[in-house]
């Protein structure tokens, strides 16, 4: 029989057995093929207090489990070849278990790419399975458990049913919580900036009066931005000093999980998950040059190590094809911050340096491209020469104010050839100290502090990272787990808690605070790592955990005050009949009836009704009954009257036609608001389904004559063509800028 090499995925079974001859069957477990049981607790407390997980295989797993188990029966040789990650350990454990092999005894092969030369080097080099990672996993599942199992029963009980609590979850909602709290809580300050227009048309801002340094919140009032404006108009110029400092801009790293994912947000506008599932996609093998293979490296690490040979690779292209000014004198390395990093492992990056973008569109998806274009240039990036740029500043001196002018100039592109530099160069005048100089213009603008803002997806990966809360394979989960819970809402890219996150996470921290207490989970995280490191016993950490917080879940059944989201009044529905009852929501409190939602009699504290929504002679183009106008947090709207029946919905005000033509089909375009902010559509959706979040432009692109849309994202303002293929792309001029102050 054939040696068995079992895998996770069926992907990767099929891009590994590319690789292999006749001797080698691959197989994929598909996923985790042992777990704890849904219907129980699942773990078994010894007198010992030995805590004793008692596994089960999934129905949807049991006919995989007896084909692998008849497989490897035959197999010469049984090869565990599962991620490299804890995970991939401790599934590579429970499969041993499920086809009855003692887990020890399994060669285990690790690689951190699909590619045959990978996968030959882990065949030459098999070792056994780490028990220790698979304990670190085990002690994680357990914990995880204790808390998910025996904690939210309490919340369901004290507050309303269906809520779920966690070890990472809540400590991350709390997170959410406080930004929230923070923003609830915001006083904006009043402040003045005061700019400038000296001759030759150079902008610049008040520096100092009277001797006093101005920063942003100094000028405080109206009063003193006026005694400033009324000084400076009167005064004499002249140049006091023409500074230029020449200044290293530093190779990004490669990515490591986070950092992609970060990426991957602001700059495609992907959310974790997607991107994880493209990532997870180039791993596990796509069309290529060279055949069916993984084009990036494990994408599950939060490493920033880069294999010597990859390095090499590396610094060979970037000589051949950028010449020698862009290649350091010596390899470059670097070092993750992230708390408890597994400096083993590998960074993000392409598995062939000669794959290149321009290559690869002819192979992969439009989003694979993206992603693997952000992947691969900030590889070449991390191995490339520092980019240099020249800062100028020039001072204007007066009688009392001093007025500051700032400049830059690239001077060496470097890495930048490869990821992009998006700033225009700002030259200052060439003018000589004591040189007089004419203030032309002088503007004095009132402005408020601003709250923090909310979180985003990728904002909040990076604070979880940078407080060692989960790891790099719980970050997209936690943010999905906290959505489908209905405990936070994703608007226009912004995280937003809802009612009853305050609610629970306010429990939580009166009486469970080292739930969500960072540093504990942190803490937490460490002593996992300090398990897979062997020098902690995994009992010991279950055991330390699960007393104290066992009898906080008893005294809290007995103590904790109920806080149902929903209590009954005593009182009947005029309506229906039914109970009425006294509810919480995000909008406050109110009163509404228990036959939600055939009966949908609501009323406000004071016994009010709400309003009935207001009727139109507009008929419904789905089923003809009349149209009503409903309020939302987006505002007023048409909805049909035969709600829940028929769910049609349109905008109050017809959405705005544009001039321009459809790119795709010719006819109009229209302006309209989505969940995510502005964006323009085909009038003729759905036939045609031409969309984009640019406003579309009347001139044409000078490369192919396509339509041109002017896009504003957080690396600044662009033109773009929207024609497949075409590479048009250019900085909006200055009189033209949507956000001119950002």
């Amino acid at each position: 029989m054939k040696n068995l090499i079992i895998v996770e995925s069926p992907a990767k079974a099929k891009t590994i057995s590319n690789f292999l001859g006749k001797n080698y069957k691959v197989v994929a477990s598909k996923g985790h093929i042992r777990d704890l049981p849904k219907s129980s607790f699942g773990i078994t407390i010894e007198e010992d207090g030995t805590f004793v997980p008692k596994y089960s295989i999934p129905r949807e797993s049991i006919t995989t489990v007896k084909e692998l188990k008849k497989l490897a029966d035959e197999a010469e040789v049984i090869y565990i070849a599962t991620d490299e990650d804890r995970e991939g350990e401790a599934i590579g454990y429970h499969i041993a278990m499920a086809i009855k092999k003692d887990p020890e005894t399994l060669p285990r092969i690790v690689f951190h790419e699909i590619t045959k030369t990978a996968i030959n080097h882990a065949l030459e080099t098999p070792r056994n399975i780490n028990m220790d990672a698979v304990n670190a996993q085990q002690a994680r599942r357990l914990l995880d458990r204790i808390v998910g199992y025996k904690l939210s029963p309490l919340l369901a009980s004290k507050i309303q049913k269906g809520l779920s609590a966690g070890r990472v979850q809540s400590s991350t909602l709390k997170i959410v919580v406080d930004r929230e709290r923070e923003i609830k809580a915001f006083k904006p300050e009043e402040y003045w900036s005061i700019d400038g227009i000296f001759e030759k048309d150079i902008d610049a801002s008040i520096y100092e009066f009277n001797g006093l340094k101005i920063d942003k919140l100094t000028i405080k009032n109206e009063k003193m931005a006026m005694e400033i404006l009324q000084s400076a108009t009167g005064e004499n110029f002249v140049v006091e000093s023409l500074e230029k400092k020449e200044r290293v801009s530093k190779t990004p790293p490669p990515f490591m999980t986070s950092t992609l994912q970060q990426s991957a947000s602001t700059q495609l506008g992907f959310s974790p998950k997607k991107t994880m599932m493209i990532a997870q996609k180039l791993y596990e093998g796509v069309k290529s040059h060279q055949g069916n293979m993984g084009i990036i490296t494990y994408m599950r690490t939060d490493s920033l190590n880069l294999a010597k040979e990859a390095v090499t690779n590396a610094r060979e292209y970037i000589e051949a094809n950028f010449g020698k000014d862009y290649l350091p004198p010596k390899a470059k390395s670097y070092v993750s911050s992230s708390k408890g990093a597994q400096e083993a492992h590998e960074a993000i990056r392409p598995t062939m340096v000669d794959f290149s973008p321009l290559v690869a569109k002819d192979y992969l998806s439009a989003d694979e491209l993206k992603l693997y274009r952000l992947i691969y240039n900030r590889f070449l990036a991390s191995q490339m020469t520092d980019a240099k740029l020249e800062s100028q500043t020039l001072l204007f001196k007066g009688e009392r104010s001093t007025f500051k002018a700032s400049g830059r100039k690239l001077l060496f592109d470097g890495f930048y050839l490869v990821t992009g530099y998006n700033e225009k160069d700002k030259l200052l005048p060439e003018l000589k100290k004591g040189q007089p100089v004419h203030l032309d213009d002088i503007k004095p603008e009132q402005h408020f502090t601003e709250p923090p803002p909310r979180y985003n997806e990728a904002s909040l990966i990076k604070k979880l990272e940078s407080l060692g809360i989960g790891r790099p394979s719980t970050y997209a989960p936690t943010i999905t787990i906290l959505e489908m819970r209905k405990y936070i809402e994703i608007d226009k890219k912004r995280i937003h808690p809802t009612e009853i996150a305050f609610t629970v996470t306010e429990m939580l921290e009166e009486h469970f605070s080292e739930i969500v207490d960072s540093a504990f989970t942190s803490n937490m995280e460490s002593e996992l790592d300090e398990i897979d490191g062997g020098s902690v016993d995994w009992q010991k950490v279950l055991a330390d955990f699960y007393d104290p917080f066992m009898k906080k879940i008893t005294d809290g059944k007995k103590n904790i005050k109920s806080k149902k989201m929903a209590e009954p009044t005593g009182e009947m529905c005029p309506k229906c009949g039914s109970e009425l009852l006294h509810r919480k929501g995000r909008y406050g409190e109110f009163i509404a009836c228990s036959n939600f939602p055939k009966c949908k009699y609501t009323t406000n504290l004071e016994g009010k009704a709400s309003p009935e929504p207001e009727k139109t002679d507009i008929a419904c183009d789905k089923c003809g009954a009349l149209m009503v106008i409903k309020d939302s947090r987006r505002g007023k709207f048409l909805a049909c009257s035969a709600y829940p029946k028929c769910k049609n919905a349109k905008p109050l005000v017809p959405p705005k036609e544009l001039d321009i033509p459809c790119p795709l089909c010719g006819s109009k375009l229209l302006e309209k608001e989505g969940k995510r902010g502005k964006f323009f559509g085909c009038a003729d959706y759905p036939k045609c389904r031409f969309i984009t979040n640019g406003e579309p432009q009347k001139e044409k692109c000078p490369e192919c004559g396509g339509m041109v849309v002017h896009k504003v994202l957080k690396a600044g303002e662009f033109y773009e063509c929207v024609t497949k293929g075409c590479k048009y792309k250019e900085p909006v001029p200055a009189d033209k800028l949507k956000n001119p102050h950002e």
